[in-house]
């Protein structure tokens, strides 16, 4: 850059006189009666009517929280993958790998630890992350899931 003029601070002086004000609402707008129940006349009220609190906005009570999904095993369970399960299902004809693949045997026989637990479309599936080898953690289903009871287990 050869030469390139200074800036002052009189340069933006038409940006600075655009101020924008915010714009504020009253806290306790009230609807007029009309406006809320045009169909009624005045000497009626609405079946149901919603209820006000001491502070003046309309009091809701809790919706009931939905129930807790019940998972068929839980995070850090020690896992292998079912060989026969796992070669007839979608998730292995999917990928495209030639039969009897040599490169996937680390799933069934070094423990996977269950990382994630998801009740999908499909059904319950697992993120499994297997100890000791450097590969990315999978979404398996968990009626393929062999489990282990202890945490050293003898590799078959």
């Amino acid at each position: 850059m050869a030469f390139s003029p200074p800036l002052s601070h009189g340069s933006f002086s038409a940006i600075s006189t655009f101020r924008h004000k915010p714009i504020t609402f009253p806290i306790n707008f009230q609807v007029p009666r009309s406006l809320k129940y045009p169909e009624l006349p005045e000497n009626e009220k609405p079946a149901a009517e919603p209820e006000t609190s001491a502070a003046g906005g309309p009091t809701t009570q809790a919706a009931p929280k939905p129930n807790k999904p019940v998972y068929s095993m839980k995070k850090g369970q020690i896992v292998r993958v079912d060989k026969e399960k796992y070669l007839s299902s979608i998730n292995y004809l999917s990928v495209g790998h030639p039969p009897y693949y040599k490169g996937l045997d680390y799933i069934y026989e070094d423990r996977g630890e269950v990382l994630d637990l998801r009740i999908f479309d499909t059904g319950e599936y697992a993120l499994v992350a297997w100890v000791g080898i450097p590969t990315a953690p999978a979404w398996l289903p968990t009626e393929m899931l062999i489990k282990s009871d202890k945490l050293d287990y003898e590799r078959i």
